[in-house]
């Protein structure tokens, strides 16, 4: 160990001591801390563990949740130097544990008062072994974690323990496929030392799931998803003191930002034979203390900090002193399978240890109190009843005296019960929203302070390239529109003045060449079926909790009659979107999608986006291929390319916490194109992003496009800020300029030239001046008539929820070209359709404003 200094200790120690918050250097140096400087630092955390118990209302508890270990499957494509829980299929019976053997574990620990059934083991072993892929394949399991999801089921259903799931690594849809089943999941980070995973012959070498990369990024999609989630770190497998405090900033950065680490263990190692790190030596104890004591000081009161109590001897009222405030799962009935050869302790043995240091001993669920309490959206509805079953209102602790018994897994009743401010489509213009933000404005989208660190300070959205470098570019684009460098398509983007002038009769020639002189637009109703959503997207003014004032859901029949109305006027399509309503069954989608085609046999279904196909196909458990199949046979048309926002990670994380991340997106769009629903591709921008993200994005489009050719429109929606939380938040910017709406759109169409012939303006976001501007710069489209746009009108949109043919043509008729109505295809409506629009004007009766005499 490396020595440091006993002046840099006590200065460290002293900041300890008056609260201040430590940095990587300092936590680092307490690190090393024993003797009396060890004492100090065990004081400190103790205080700082002590304030957050006294917080969470439960001062001078301990909590433990008791447990049963289900080993699924102990065959693992990864080779860790220290693991004896792993191994090859031909020391086991069978590759996996069978339904019968998980249930009869779960029994056994449910007559036993056991309330957590900890689901343990590899990492995809299908991958690596063959007889693991064949006894998927035999009974009837796409992968292990399909598996993995039946078996929680089946433990709910017939025990009612309650899964806690730790499976390893899993993906941003894993998560989202899983969360229905399992009240709470984990994965240790175990450390962030990349030497470790790339070093041959060090502990992590040769398995591809312990990139610490990777295993991040499982945190961070977990708390995108309000997934409650336990992880940790393991010290003494080669990792240096400095390694160890990273990966507990790592840990705190996380928890800041997305408010869902639950619990972090701190888990020292211990050598065990016939592995490859048998002759290491285990890490000291006073070690672990130090390292839970800075675990502590770092994280703060708030976050939960365990031990395992198997591992640590006879040192419990040490690591008490250290500031843990748990002690895990501890099994009556199973061993530990990962430390098989160090026994649990007995519970009553636990209590009376933790009694002599001066706390009382309180049995937890798998989920921690504060996620019990807090529910939605941390706790799925459909184990929500589960949890109930053993929890104490109160407390969120596991009820005294609860017995476990299984309960129904099932959709939650009241999907499409009508509820809450049903009107808002016609009310939003008239009486405007409620309040400005939701009630649970501070905690939905994370920690905004954190999420501050994410923007690069150096960045802008503008910018001032040399105006040599804007007419070379425009030089380049006249002579190969789709060639344009980004550095060159950048410089476009800060055309002004004369420059600008001739980017827009640039991108109108080339709007010419490929769509001709019509301005088209489509007679069409928005029907936002719910805006009960939890996904916390920043940007978004429209989502709402179940119980705030402004939220509605639909009942199906009145889905059915909205289009029956849009139909009686005309329309050829409905849009259809909606909040991710926890309530809302996986094959809800195909019964709104039913409902209106009943009503309304010839009406074109434009429905649902990327998110939600990913929500319905996670609940349903089908492939996304499965599910825009079925999603077609129900009745969908064609696909919104909403969703996208910019389609780059490092921004879609600021813009929302938890929507699909880019390869998520793009797999949905081109596995619809695959499946025959062709989809519209849309950009939302002015925001968190700069003028290379929106070439990024378009490029990307243009890239899916010569793919798949399945994108009927390239639609451009500025952001609208007014009402969008991360604007009131202080992270946003207040939308594009005018002179940026201009440019965009003509490099849109430039970059799009041979492509995707059709571009579409929001007139909902850009009002009528603007959306004269970008018709003369290469636009084609002016979208809709919508009926009922309320998604931007509960941003701040000024607009008006409809525009009628007679205004849409007022409109486009000041350019001086032709104007038509077309169908979704881009065709033309038939005459009895033209009839009913002309007669309406477009829109409904039920929505159109009365103007007083």
């Amino acid at each position: 160990m490396t020595v440091v200094s006993d002046s840099a200790l006590r200065r460290a120690l002293a900041r300890a001591r008056d609260g201040k918050a430590l940095d990587l250097t300092e936590a680092t140096v307490l690190l090393h801390a024993r003797g009396e400087h060890l004492d100090a630092l065990l004081e400190h955390a103790g205080r700082v563990r002590d304030a957050g118990l006294g917080a969470a209302g439960r001062p001078g508890v301990i909590t433990y949740s008791r447990k049963v270990f289900i080993p699924l499957t102990r065959l693992c494509r990864d080779r860790c130097g220290y693991c004896t829980f792993a191994t090859a299929p031909h020391k086991l019976d069978s590759p996996f544990l069978s339904p019968d053997e998980v249930l009869e574990i779960a029994r056994a620990g449910a007559a036993m008062g056991c309330k957590e059934a900890l689901f343990t083991l590899g990492d995809r072993p299908e991958e690596r072994w063959k007889p693991a892929r064949e006894w998927l394949d035999a009974h009837g399991y796409d992968d292990t974690l399909s598996y993995v999801r039946a078996m929680a089921i089946r433990v709910l259903e017939e025990t009612g323990l309650l899964p806690h799931l730790n499976p390893g690594v899993m993906s941003w849809r894993d998560l989202q496929r899983l969360k229905p089943v399992s009240p709470s999941m984990g994965m240790m980070l175990e450390t962030t030392s990349e030497r470790l995973f790339t070093e041959k012959g060090a502990a992590h070498y040769g398995s591809p799931d312990k990139d610490p990369a990777v295993r991040l990024r499982v945190l961070e999609d977990a708390g995108r998803i309000n997934v409650p989630f336990t992880t940790g770190i393991l010290i003494g497998i080669g990792e240096t003191i400095e390694d160890r405090a990273e990966s507990i900033f790592a840990i705190r950065r996380v928890a800041r930002e997305y408010g869902g680490i639950q619990e972090v263990i701190v888990q020292n190692f211990r050598a065990k034979p016939d592995t490859a790190m048998r002759g290491m030596p285990d890490a000291d104890l006073h070690e672990l203390a130090a390292t839970i004591a800075v675990t502590r000081l770092v994280l703060g009161p708030r976050v939960r900090v365990q031990a395992p109590p198997n591992l640590v001897d006879a040192e419990y009222g040490l690591m008490i002193r250290a500031g843990i405030d748990d002690w895990g799962g501890v099994s009556p009935l199973t061993p530990d399978h990962v430390n098989p050869e160090r026994p649990w302790p007995n519970i009553d043995d636990l209590a009376e240890r933790t009694a002599a240091s001066g706390f009382t001993l309180k049995e937890r669920l798998t989920i921690y109190p504060e996620y019990v309490l807090a529910g939605e959206p941390w706790l799925d509805p459909r184990v929500s009843a589960h949890v109930a079953a053993l929890a104490d209102p109160d407390t969120g602790l596991a009820r005294e005296g609860a017995m476990p018994a299984g309960l129904p897994w099932q959709e939650p009743d009241g999907g499409f019960v009508a509820a809450g401010r049903t009107d808002l489509h016609v009310a939003v213009d008239t009486e405007g929203r409620t309040g400005d933000r939701r009630d649970d404005f501070d905690s939905v989208y994370g920690d905004w302070d954190a999420l501050k660190e994410r923007l690069d300070p150096g960045a802008s959205a503008g910018g001032g390239p040399e105006r040599s470098l804007i007419r070379q570019a425009l030089r380049r684009a006249e002579a190969d529109p789709a060639g344009l460098s980004d550095e060159e398509a950048v410089a476009l983007l800060s055309a002004d003045g004369e420059e600008l002038e001739a980017l827009a009769a640039l991108a109108d020639e080339l709007r010419r060449q490929a769509a001709g002189d019509d301005i088209t637009y489509v007679v069409n109703r928005n029907i936002n079926f719910t805006n009960v959503c939890y996904t916390g997207c920043r940007f978004c003014a429209f989502a709402q909790r179940r119980t705030d004032a402004d939220a509605y859901t639909l009942s199906l029949d009145q889905v059915a009659q909205r289009a029956q109305e849009a139909w009686d006027a005309g329309a050829t399509e409905v849009c259809m979107q909606g909040g991710i309503h926890p309530d809302l069954p996986g094959t809800a989608y195909f019964d709104i999608a039913r409902a209106v085609k009943a009503r309304t046999p010839r009406m074109h279904v434009h429905a649902f986006s990327p998110m939600e196909v990913i929500n319905g196909a996670s609940r349903t458990n089908l492939s996304i291929e499965d599910w825009l199949h079925a999603a077609r046979e129900a009745g969908v048309d064609s696909l919104p390319g909403t969703a996208a926002e910019i389609l780059d990670d490092d921004v879609r994380w600021v813009l929302t916490k938890g929507k699909l991340p880019t390869r998520e997106w793009i797999d949905v769009i081109t596995t619809a194109h695959k499946v025959g629903l062709p989809t519209t591709s849309t950009m939302m921008y002015g925001h968190v992003d700069t003028h290379l993200h929106w070439v990024k994005h378009i490029k990307l489009i243009r890239r899916l496009q010569e793919e798949t050719g399945g994108f009927s429109e390239f639609v451009l929606l500025p952001f609208v800020h007014h009402s969008a939380p991360i604007y009131l938040a202080g992270v946003a910017r207040p939308g594009p300029t005018a002179r940026e709406n201009r440019a965009v759109h003509a490099l849109a169409r430039i970059l799009l030239h041979g492509a995707i012939s059709n571009i579409q303006c929001s007139w909902v976001k850009l009002k009528d001046d603007g959306c004269l501007d970008v018709l003369r710069g290469g636009v084609n489209d002016l979208g809709g008539t919508l009926m009922e746009e309320t998604i931007s009108r509960m941003a701040g949109s000024e607009n008006g929820s409809y525009k009628t043919i007679s205004e849409l043509r007022a409109m486009a008729a000041v350019s001086g070209r032709p104007v038509r109505q077309r169908t979704t295809e881009y065709g033309e409506p038939d005459a009895e359709r033209l009839a009913a629009s002309a007669a309406s004007d477009g829109v409904c009766k039920s929505v159109l404003r009365v103007v007083p005499l």
